[in-house]
């Protein structure tokens, strides 16, 4: 017994000898001092610009839309105005003055400046805004000179642990450098926008950076910081951002003039594989993006795409679910085709699927003014294009609300962008005029129909 005990306290003593040993202390070398990130923030600090967004918005209580309230305590109508102002960050991407950033930063703003790391201040234009992937792009104002710019790397090749700096303005401190590595890939569940695939980042980000950049270590552009995880409000070391791949594509459309971002449609309605669909189809894990429906005359349906089809993969690069199959199918190219892996009753299958565009009509926009229940609605007529844009299913024909004013009576009343108008008083709204004729005749009461989330839902408003 002595003897193990004995033994047991040499084996200690000796492990702790070897970690002495190995925590020696020692003057660093004069090569270990030098080491730093410098050189790659000194050449992409000055691409890197700080975003100021001004609007004016309204100060008004909803009594004053009384006119009896008015009138008993001699209000005048309207309300007082109040600016507002939003800070974010930016990246020039193209010599010309091109500048990307993230579309909630610059949202409904009348006035738009950019400053540059060296101090300068220019005005902004709005190229073109992007709300599913929530990108901007920016003009600055100046067309005689060059400015530094950043490249695109491929965000496809990033690695879970490879170093990466983040580059912005957090909390209006001005312009601030922080690191940390990639924590994760395809981060599929983050509700930021349309388009769920994020890089994962433990570098540093806080309120002010969103637009900001991310690169890697030699000066490339991987991502644009867009969120944070966090329960603070500050940086708790889950930061998002939205991979270059996916900018590009954005950056792509404003160069070529388009007011919009068109990308390839599938036509085809997926979901997540959970793990009773997965148990009942013989997989070994929950993965893939099931086919759960097939629009008529789509590339989907003109590629043989069939409802219970399960897509694995596009151009061989795996799908763990419908949120990473849009990622890669809209980060394709117009005028090509895709090669989607997929499993048809257990058997591997490949499908060829043009990458086209969806069909688009005239969508007559209108803003209702009239009073009624849709004051301060946008309405356009559906097509297939507004139907994927708006992300509705089943439905591609008709009315949809793609709109709503900020404080407006409709707004008030609960109408959401993506409320596709079926009926209202009893008459079928096919087209946009149909509605601004029925708004434009004063009722007392109003009977409503719409189509949200596949769900109907009935509601009588008094006017």
């Amino acid at each position: 017994m002595r003897l193990k005990a004995l033994t047991a306290i040499l084996i200690a003593g000796i492990t702790f000898a070897g970690v002495a040993a190995a925590q020696e202390r020692r003057l660093p070398t004069q090569p270990e001092l030098r080491l730093s990130y410098s050189p790659v923030v000194q050449h992409v600090a000055p691409a890197v610009v700080n975003v100021y967004a001004a609007k004016m918005v309204q100060n008004r209580n909803p009594l004053l839309d009384d006119p009896i309230f008015r009138r008993f305590f001699g209000v005048p109508g309207g309300g007082g105005n109040q600016l507002q102002r939003s800070l974010g960050s930016g990246v020039i991407i193209d010599a010309a003055g091109l500048v990307v950033t993230n579309n909630h930063v610059i949202e409904g703003a009348d006035e738009v400046k950019v400053s540059l790391a060296d101090k300068r201040e220019f005005e902004a234009t709005l190229v073109l805004k992007d709300p599913r992937t929530d990108l901007a792009v920016l003009r600055i104002k100046n067309g005689r000179e060059k400015f530094p710019v950043l490249d695109f790397a491929d965000s496809d090749a990033l690695q879970v642990g490879d170093v990466v700096l983040a580059i912005g303005n957090p909390f209006g401190v001005g312009q601030t450098v922080t690191h940390g590595i990639v924590s994760a890939l395809a981060r599929t569940q983050v509700g930021i926008s349309d388009y769920r695939f994020f890089i994962q980042t433990d570098a540093a980000i806080n309120p002010g950076n969103s637009g900001g950049a991310l690169v890697d270590l030699t000066g490339k552009l991987i991502g644009i910081n867009t969120a944070i995880f966090s329960r603070s409000g500050g940086s708790q070391g889950v930061g998002f951002a939205i991979p270059a791949n996916m900018v590009r594509v954005v950056v792509a459309s404003a160069k070529t003039g388009g007011s919009a971002v068109v990308r390839p449609w599938l036509g085809a309605k997926l979901q997540a594989v959970t793990a009773e669909i997965a148990d009942s189809m013989g997989l070994k894990r929950p993965t893939g993006a099931l086919v759960a429906n097939v629009n008529a005359n789509s590339p989907a349906a003109r590629a043989g795409l069939k409802a219970g089809d399960l897509i694995v993969s596009v151009d061989g690069q795996d799908v763990d679910d419908p949120n990473a199959f849009d990622y890669r199918f809209a980060t394709k190219s117009l005028g090509g085709s895709a090669r989607l892996g997929l499993l048809r009753a257990g058997r591997e299958q490949t499908a060829t699927v043009a990458l086209q565009s969806a069909p688009e009509m005239p969508r007559e926009e209108i803003v209702i003014r009239s009073r009624s229940p849709f004051s301060g609605v946008k309405i356009a007529n559906l097509s297939p294009a507004l139907a994927d844009e708006l992300q509705l299913q089943n439905v591609d024909q008709g009315v949809a609300i793609v709109d709503v004013d900020s404080g407006s009576y409709a707004s008030n009343l609960g109408f959401q962008r993506g409320d596709v108008i079926e009926e209202v008083n009893g008459e079928r709204i096919a087209k946009t005029r149909d509605l601004e004729r029925l708004t434009s005749t004063p009722n007392r009461s109003w009977r409503i129909i719409i189509l949200r989330g596949g769900q109907k839902i009935s509601a009588v408003f008094s006017g």
